[in-house]
């Protein structure tokens, strides 16, 4: 594709008056939103509003003065449209990791004569950890399986399935609506990790008959760096649910400072501690860059995007690389890894040259779309560059073989 032909793409995007929403360094191709989201212009001002309108003149007030108090579930309300879900099904707190032990741990306690906890064995590994965890501590099984035995390994021993929706490092789906079907069938719940799907593809967490489910937010949602993350609980298991971690702010009259815990009512319960408000308004910029936009568009993009972005690859760099995720849009998430024996040094390369994607150990090139701001000129772009660092063998320098601490 010429770069004239990426500009009428680009013309004709149906999303394009969102990338005016995002600072966006210039010479910059950027295609690693999938693991940290751009800048929302708007962010800084809400920053500087929170920090010095509210915080420096209101102090303390603020709670209460500025609602500080109920942004968990404001900001949450805002998201619920961007994963399919209600508003009271959804909650900003913790970290994923956090989250997810709080789901996992209120989904085996549900469920007590069951000893398993399934999972795909190439699961992200922070995910593993944590169930690891929770297993050691209570005594239970992970029963780790490859992906196409999940669905004949779920049994009555198993009390809940945690699954991504998306591979970190192909990007490879998994079939949410499917999944859920298994395990229902054999009475156990499901967690999923939307954490590469959220703010990319068109979620329906209700309309699947998701349990719950965790993500984070400062890819695709473009919360910034460690923002918190969402949990997602069904409202019709909030009543049954039982958080394993018992927080002030989780229970049911906070203030009135008892020493005996009691659960508040639906999702709050699965709060912990105080939200971190200053987190939360740069969170909220990053989900008001989706006002707006139609998550079935914002699917339909980034599968484009992808598409086009393998086509321009393959035609370019021949054999050099090898497709590592699936071909078919329909089976991927909104990123797409190349193999390559110096793959992390291709990728220092790129970086190099302006264009940001990331690695993956052993030999995965990643590159993500994010459909809010990325453009068709962009993947051309960075297709031609990859092309070149291929061709003259660019990448074979020293100084690219140096692994950083954050690849």
């Amino acid at each position: 594709m010429t770069v004239a032909d990426a500009v009428s793409l680009d013309r004709a995007d149906s999303l394009a008056f969102a990338r005016k929403r995002f600072r966006l360094p210039a010479g910059t191709v950027y295609l690693d939103g999938n693991s940290l989201g751009a800048l929302p212009v708007a962010t800084a001002e809400r920053l500087r509003a929170t920090v010095e309108d509210q915080w420096g003149n209101d102090l303390i007030s603020g709670w209460t003065k500025h609602g500080w108090i109920d942004v968990p579930k404001r900001v949450a309300a805002k998201l619920a449209p961007i994963v399919g879900a209600q508003p009271n099904e959804l909650l900003i707190a913790d970290s994923t990791s956090v989250c997810l032990f709080k789901l996992l741990g209120a989904a085996v306690r549900a469920r007590p004569d069951r000893r398993v906890i399934l999972t795909d064995a190439r699961n992200f590994p922070t995910d593993t950890y944590v169930a690891q965890g929770l297993a050691e501590m209570l005594g239970l099984e992970l029963r780790a399986v490859a992906a196409a035995e999940l669905a004949a390994a779920v049994s009555d021993e198993v009390a809940v399935v945690t699954l991504s929706h998306v591979d970190y490092r192909s990007g490879a789906r998994n079939d949410i609506a499917a999944i859920n079907l298994s395990a229902h069938a054999a009475g156990a719940l499901t967690v999923w990790d939307l954490s590469h799907s959220a703010g990319a593809l068109e979620l329906a967490l209700d309309g699947t008959g998701c349990d719950l489910a965790v993500g984070c937010c400062y890819k695709y949602l473009n919360g910034g760096p460690g923002a918190p993350a969402f949990l997602f609980v069904a409202e019709r298991l909030q009543a049954e649910l039982q958080p394993p971690l018992q927080g002030w702010m989780g229970h049911a009259e906070p203030f009135a400072f008892d020493s005996e815990y009691r659960p508040g009512a639906g999702i709050v319960r699965f709060l912990t501690g105080t939200p971190s408000i200053l987190a939360l308004a740069a969170l909220e910029a990053g989900l008001d860059t989706f006002e707006g936009v139609s998550m079935t568009d914002l699917e339909a993009k980034s599968a484009a995007l992808s598409q086009l972005f393998i086509d321009e690859v393959e035609a370019r760099c021949g054999d050099e690389v090898q497709l590592a995720s699936p071909r078919d849009a329909d089976a991927r998430g909104s990123h797409v890894s190349f193999a390559h024996a110096n793959g992390y040094a291709v990728m220092r390369a790129l970086i190099a040259r302006g264009v940001i994607g990331d690695f993956r150990a052993p030999d995965l090139t990643r590159f993500g779309f994010a459909p809010l701001y990325t453009s068709f000129v962009e993947v051309v772009r960075a297709a031609e560059v990859l092309a070149e660092i291929i061709t003259d063998r660019s990448w074979d320098r020293p100084q690219f073989a140096e692994r950083l601490s954050v690849t």
